[in-house]
């Protein structure tokens, strides 16, 4: 059996990374990943501590960010504002902190977007998210036409 670093990181073939549908683009959730590989894995509160968490909330926001782009042709300008993000936490029984973790997703957002990167979100604990991952990010966004 593959350790979780040996794990594929292309999505299935069944995915689309962002489905963009009457000026709304919906970004598949987006696992912590560097140089293709899953960065961080575990339960948070278990395996994984706070801050290493919000590292990972930190990655899977910005491959929301490049999936989008990416989607858009580099076309920035398009996203007139982040509607919602959920946020995955693979935690622990006793881990209550999900939206501490997901916080760190939140303001890369905000960070890269300014106030259209605000917006309305959910961040729930999960008993385990795909390849093993320990927190798993989705994106919607409004769009205008393209430049």
């Amino acid at each position: 059996m593959a350790t979780p670093n040996e794990r594929a990181s292309a999505p299935s073939g069944y995915v689309t990374p962002v489905v963009v549908h009457e000026g709304v683009a919906y970004v598949s959730g987006q696992l912590p990943r560097k140089d293709g590989r899953i960065a961080y894995h575990g339960k948070v509160g278990a395996d994984v501590d706070l801050e290493s968490a919000r590292a990972a909330a930190r990655l899977c926001a910005q491959a929301c960010l490049t999936t989008l782009d990416s989607a858009l042709g580099g076309d920035q300008g398009r996203v007139l504002r982040i509607l919602k993000i959920t946020g995955f936490v693979a935690s622990a029984p006793d881990f209550t902190a999900q939206g501490k973790v997901i916080d760190a997703a939140s303001e890369v957002l905000i960070e890269a977007l300014g106030d259209s990167g605000r917006h309305a979100r959910s961040a729930i604990g999960v008993a385990q998210l795909p390849h093993g991952a320990c927190v798993e990010i989705e994106v919607v966004a409004a769009l205008g036409a393209p430049s």
